[in-house]
């Protein structure tokens, strides 16, 4: 079969229309003038991701090449993934969005499918590993109050973000449906522990990894100890399960997985806060354990791992609106590590009413704040502002890096 080029040459030829010539009309457009078109790619590829908004708009050719598969193979091959933190706020009609500290801009990532794409997705994990963004598990609920009252659908679906291609795609199922649980990368695969069921309400002892080269699933032999709202923590090369239960005898103490070993252990507890105060925990390159604790005031503390005590770095700026005269204290905002600097990521305060005496607004940040827990005395800086309707308490945050 004769292609509709082949067949419109002859007659565009024989008909004697007036204008650019054949030539002219269906010349190789180059991507760069003057560069062959492998090296432009080349060129476009190592561009940070922040900027393919801006580059999208320089010339169709731009566009389609960034959108081809020849672009992202060429990123995938080389391993020019880019540093992102992806960040997902509560709301009824948001998505996640990601940020490039090299560009300092947000964009917004496809919508993640979901067969509940109206529920509200809650107690799930979200990690990065082998160069992909995971979302893990959790539990699926209606926005707005429903009668009868439907119980939450947990799930034990595992969706992949590939920021070269930039889309989602579906891995294999956990083998148990969870929410809230431990999980933490260790060795390049993602270990899962603990958490609950809508049938279990005391905890799961029940564990698993998951290899991302052959998208498997295994079990793991059991926990001592069911434990629920825990998370994981990835520490020397072992799996750490941290229960955030105060006035707890029982959960006073943690869960120890050896990958190597294939054994659990239980420890006294190296995690001395709780959902009493509000914390988060991340980890840098080096295998330095910070948190972020809010016990009256947001503190950032780190872990001296030869002495095994947490120690204070300093504190998180209180956040000061426009035309307010408090300086108030956040909460439920996201922490997160990119490279070696430290997020702390939207969240919410409440704004008092100055003519009302005890009544106060509740005010949604889009503020995104960072600071190098190496540089002493802490330095805060702010970054671009989340983008679009992206603001208020963090639901997941987790950072992907080159």
């Amino acid at each position: 079969m004769k292609s509709s080029l082949s067949i419109a040459l002859p007659s565009m030829l024989s008909s004697g229309i007036s204008g650019p010539t054949v030539e002219e009309e269906f010349v190789h457009q180059a991507i760069i003038p003057g560069l062959p078109d492998d090296l432009a790619l080349r060129c476009l590829a190592k561009v940070s991701h922040g900027y393919h908004g801006l580059l999208e708009t320089v010339s169709k050719r731009w566009r389609d090449a960034i959108h081809s598969s020849d672009y992202s193979n060429l990123k995938a091959r080389e391993g020019w993934s880019g540093n992102w933190l992806f960040v997902l706020t509560e709301g009824t009609d948001v998505h996640w969005i990601a940020y490039d500290p090299e560009a300092d801009r947000w964009h917004p990532l496809p919508k993640l499918p979901s067969a509940n794409p109206s529920w509200h997705h809650y107690g799930f994990s979200c990690v990065s590993v082998n160069k992909m963004f995971l979302v893990i598990g959790g539990s699926y609920a209606p926005h707005d109050p429903v009668f009868p009252p439907q119980k939450p659908l947990v799930t034990n679906d595992v969706m992949q973000f590939d920021p070269f291609k930039k889309q989602w795609s579906r891995l294999a199922n956990m083998r148990t449906a969870r929410s809230h649980f431990a999980c933490s990368v260790v060795f390049g695969k993602v270990y899962v522990a603990g958490g609950r069921t809508s049938s279990c309400t005391r905890g799961l002892a029940l564990s698993e990894v998951y290899d991302p080269l052959n998208d498997r699933w295994e079990e793991l032999p059991p926990m001592p100890i069911p434990r629920m709202d825990c998370l994981g923590l990835s520490c020397k090369g072992c799996l750490h399960v941290l229960s955030d239960h105060l006035g707890f005898p029982d959960q006073n103490t943690s869960e120890v997985f050896n990958p190597v070993e294939g054994t659990w252990h239980t420890v006294e507890s190296i995690w001395p806060f709780s959902r009493a105060m509000q914390f988060a925990v991340t980890v840098v390159q080096d295998d330095q354990a910070y948190a972020i604790v809010d016990w009256g005031e947001s503190s950032i503390k780190t872990r001296d791992s030869n002495q095994g005590e947490w120690y204070n770095l300093g504190s998180v700026p209180s956040v000061v609106l426009p035309d307010h005269s408090r300086q108030l204290e956040a909460f439920g905002y996201g922490f997160a590590a990119v490279s070696h600097h430290l997020y702390v990521i939207g969240g919410k305060v409440l704004k008092w009413v100055e003519s009302g005496a005890g009544r106060f607004d509740i005010v949604k940040l889009d503020l995104v704040r960072f600071c190098d827990p190496r540089v002493l005395p802490l330095k805060w800086m702010e970054t671009r502002a989340m983008c679009g309707s992206a603001r208020g308490a963090i639901l997941g945050c987790a950072s992907l890096e080159e």
